[in-house]
């Protein structure tokens, strides 16, 4: 006969793991903070002459070294330092920044000049149509200068991007080019250049952080919270019980536990959903009804991050659906959208980012001594537009050796209009470059000419793949732990209502 004392007593000395996360060091930049009294009456092109001013030394560089005592035809290379000093039949470089004259792509004075500005015009998927119709000139603050050449055939460049060009100019006037120089990678800094991978024990001493092996980081996008569209309402859930080890057995709840940080890259609500109200007769104050905002997508959003923010910490970008500025650099999203979330996030007054930390587009940090750079997608997605190639890693690879991270900012990609300063130059190069809200995932490792080395990532959209991305932040690489796509190991949550439901799910077993 078994007494109650007996069970109670079973019950209570049972096994059980509490699995506890590695700290996750971090310190985020502000390389993309605008001021808040900041200002738009200035003019965007003054950008590309502040880009080229940046840039030029590095390109120069790499074309001297390239191009010094080249001699072509028993004729040797001479730098000109205007676009205009460039002279017929001689054999010359220059650098200037790239302009893309293209029949698809957007034109205010056009339009203007066509009375094209009653209704919005039509936005074509690429402007890319073939390289007969597209002009590739050469441009600084002298004057500008048509490319030509089968060079060109090889090479995808945008507008925006300053590189060097050797040619000659022909009976056309344009400069037939015979090479092509990039900036290449700007310096990388060592790991562990701002925080320190060190803590201290009970006596006192430094220790070596590595003592909690296998910290890995999660990377989202496109969560697209929504307030009738309930497609991937189930994968959400499943991606909350996974994120918190509530859906996995115990060797999985011990791998979720791994997971230092959280990083949502972009469109976490559903624009469309969110302004989706049934129509209501009545007047408007002021031409704007209120009662025309659908608050649900976010507050099912300020849910999720607060059930995930007391176990991990979040850090939040804003994406091209999300309730922010639309001109990049994107700010953060307003901690009034979160009002439950915000508790976790950064105290006033400190200088000490919170749990919960609502970033720009794009974001700069270092994580785990990790230079990091992440983008929402927006760059990537207007670069893919000038281009034939459907390779985004590539691209994200041109936007390294270009050092910039938005080249068709002010052009085509909305922008502020700075004076002082372009932040999308790339002055240092990170380790880990990431992008959100691409079709499918990705990942390369790119390598610089001082032994620079970039890991590079293009995270899938999650309303449509259903996939999350986990970095090991040792090493950088994309662990094997759910499932392996052919020859790349990849730590995807590819389908989670096939994987995690056919785990055994222990609720009472989660992550503290």
């Amino acid at each position: 006969m078994v007494k109650l004392e007996d069970v109670a007593d079973t019950l209570l000395n049972s096994a059980h793991t509490v699995h506890t996360r590695p700290a996750s060091t971090y310190k985020p930049l502000s390389t993309y903070k605008l001021d808040k009294g900041r200002s738009y009456q200035q003019q965007y092109g003054d950008m590309y002459f502040l880009r080229l001013t940046k840039i030029r030394p590095a390109v120069e560089e790499v074309a001297e070294a390239e191009w010094s005592g080249t001699v072509v035809a028993g004729e040797e290379a001479k730098r000109v330092d205007r676009v205009l000093d460039v002279k017929q039949g001689e054999l010359c470089w220059v650098v200037g920044t790239v302009f893309m004259a293209m029949p698809l792509k957007p034109d205010i004075l056009e339009d203007v000049s066509k009375d094209r500005w009653i209704s919005a015009p039509v936005v074509p998927e690429k402007y890319f149509s073939n390289l007969e119709e597209n002009e590739i000139m050469l441009e600084d603050d002298s004057g500008r200068i048509r490319l030509a050449g089968d060079l060109l055939k090889t090479v995808d460049l945008v507008t925006g991007c300053i590189i060097a060009v050797m040619g000659t100019e022909n009976t056309n006037g344009e400069l037939e080019i015979v090479d092509i120089q990039l900036p290449n990678l700007p310096p990388q800094p060592e790991r562990w250049k701002l925080t320190k991978p060190v803590r201290k024990d009970d006596d006192e001493e430094m220790v070596d952080s590595s003592q909690s092996p296998g910290s890995k980081i999660a990377i989202v996008s496109g969560l697209s919270f929504s307030a009738s569209d309930a497609s991937h309402a189930l994968e959400l859930n499943l991606l909350l019980e996974y994120l918190l080890g509530e859906a996995l057995g115990p060797q999985g709840q011990s791998d979720v536990s791994q997971i230092s940080r959280l990083i949502i890259a972009g469109d976490s609500i559903d624009a469309a959903q969110a302004d989706e109200q049934p129509e209501k007769r009545g007047a408007k104050k002021y031409g704007y009804d209120a009662s025309a905002y659908n608050a649900l997508p976010s507050q099912l959003f300020d849910e999720f991050l607060s059930e995930l923010l007391p176990t991990i910490p979040v850090t939040l970008m804003p994406g091209a659906q999300d309730p922010a500025n639309a001109s990049y650099p994107q700010q953060p999203i307003h901690a009034a959208i979160f009002p439950t979330a915000r508790a976790y996030a950064q105290v006033p007054g400190s200088k000490e980012p919170g749990w919960f930390d609502t970033t720009t587009n794009p974001w700069e940090a270092e994580v785990d001594g990790w230079r990091m750079l992440g983008t929402g997608g927006q760059n990537v997605d207007d670069v893919f537009k000038y281009v034939e190639s459907e390779d985004r890693l590539s691209m994200m690879e041109a936007m390294c050796r270009w050092r910039c991270c938005a080249p068709t900012a002010p052009d085509t990609l909305w922008s502020y209009p700075f004076q002082d300063d372009d932040p999308f130059v790339i002055k240092t190069c990170p380790h880990l470059y990431f992008v959100g809200n691409q079709p499918e995932f990705g990942t390369r490792v790119i390598h610089g000419p001082d032994d620079q080395s970039v890991r590079l990532i293009t995270v899938p959209s999650f309303s449509h793949s259903k996939e999350v991305v986990i970095v090991d932040t040792e090493t950088l690489d994309i662990p094997l732990s759910l499932r392996k796509y052919g020859e790349r190991d990849a730590y995807l949550m590819s389908n989670p209502l096939e994987i995690l439901l056919n785990h055994h799910r222990h609720p009472s077993e989660g992550l503290g």
